[in-house]
């Protein structure tokens, strides 16, 4: 196990009905001008939005807001969110949604005390200061109320990046499970592919001794496993959807990631794949992890056969290591699968004739000049190329 430091101080108020604390909460933390910012549709749609501005109210805390986040949130619109709390002098930044709208917030938030560009952020800078943030979650998938990390589209061509640092982690997040019992099946089963996503960009890597981490990942992929077909058949399980959501925080506030090396292909190379084709970034990972867990598996066939063997319950081929490591693979994609995500470039609307593009811009694009990606095995353009390829 390597040396780590882990710094993981969010508030989070979970359950039934928390949503009525947010005024609380952000006067807690400090704030007394907040930025409502959301997307639109199902916020306003369920009440929801009504319901913070009446908590804020009963705190007498002004707001001001600003809607129109979309999957895959685009740069344009933090530049306008930046302008408007530097206008309304905002000190608080609450973000009512899911991952995008939180990704969006981060990113004002540390635009506002950012003399340059908040872009410099999604190039390499690492984010020092910003303006505290909180969040009410309306999706379990990317993790974003717990975590240090923002994932924003450039639209200067579509670049699609990300950007860290302990100022953007939220000072408190509402998880409410039953925010998330009005999405549809597709939107259910991509969070859940997201969640597993970021589990499976820790479990590898080429740190060794990680065995309390690992069996940690591996019990919350198992947990996904056992959920998932429950909020399928049932997308009104409270249950089912509680544990979904808080493992979805805790497969990325990073305690299973620390003292280990981590990856994060599969989220570079479906990155590409979101900003390209505005595809739902869970599905693009149920297309991608098995392609890129394919051709990266003889790194470490162990490692990949023992997750087979823990988690998709595959029998060990000692004599034949890599043929478990297959079934694990094609485990996982069956059971993506079950969930109604798509498995292929076809049924993910991808098109084969830009595979260079994609590969190109993956590896060469704003904010990653050096020409390689990948954090277990390290990929140049042509490997990447021919991930692509497996997922026709």
């Amino acid at each position: 196990m390597e040396n780590f430091n882990f710094y993981s101080p969010t508030y989070f108020a979970f359950g039934k009905g928390r949503e009525a604390d947010c005024g609380k909460l952000v006067k807690q933390f400090g704030g007394s001008k907040v930025l409502i910012h959301y997307g639109g549709g199902s916020v306003v749609r369920s009440g929801l939005l009504d319901q913070v501005k009446e908590s804020l109210k009963q705190e007498q805390l002004d707001f001001v807001e600003l809607g129109g986040v979309k999957p895959n949130p685009r740069s344009g619109l933090v530049y306008e969110g930046i302008e408007l709390c530097k206008k309304e002098g905002v000190d608080f930044v609450l973000a009512v949604g899911g991952g995008s709208t939180i990704d969006s917030s981060k990113a004002i938030a540390a635009g506002v005390v950012y003399d340059g560009d908040f872009w410099d952020f999604y190039q390499g800078k690492w984010i020092e200061e910003a303006l505290p943030v909180g969040t009410v979650l309306t999706i379990a998938a990317a993790g974003s109320e717990g975590s240090p990390d923002s994932v924003i589209t450039n639209e200067d061509g579509m670049i699609k990046r990300g950007a860290s640092g302990d100022a953007i982690r939220p000072k408190f997040s509402v998880l409410n499970p039953e925010l998330t019992e009005t999405l549809p099946a597709y939107q259910t089963a991509c969070g859940i592919t997201d969640i597993i996503a970021h589990l499976y960009e820790r479990y590898l890597t080429n740190s060794k001794d990680v065995e309390v981490t690992d069996r940690l990942i591996e019990s919350l992929i198992l947990t996904m496993k056992t959920e998932a077909p429950k909020v399928m058949e049932n997308l009104q399980d409270y249950e089912a959807r509680a544990n979904i959501m808080w493992a979805g925080m805790v497969a990325h506030n990073n305690i299973v990631g620390v003292g280990r090396s981590q990856d994060w292909t599969s989220h570079q190379i479906e990155h590409e794949l979101s900003a390209l084709y505005d595809c739902a970034h869970g599905a693009g990972l149920a297309v991608t992890m098995p392609a890129v867990f394919t051709y990266n598996m003889n790194h470490d066939v162990m490692r990949f056969s023992q997750i087979a063997v823990r988690v998709w319950g595959c029998q060990m081929d000692f004599a034949h290591p890599e043929v478990t490591a297959k079934e694990g693979i094609k485990a996982l994609q069956n059971f993506l699968c079950s969930i109604g995500m798509p498995k292929n470039f076809e049924e993910l609307g991808a098109k084969e004739e830009d595979i260079e593009k994609l590969a190109y811009t993956c590896c060469y694009g704003k904010g990653n000049e050096g020409g390689r990606i990948g954090g277990f095995v390290p990929l140049e353009q042509k490997d990447v190329e021919e991930i692509y390829r497996l997922m026709l």
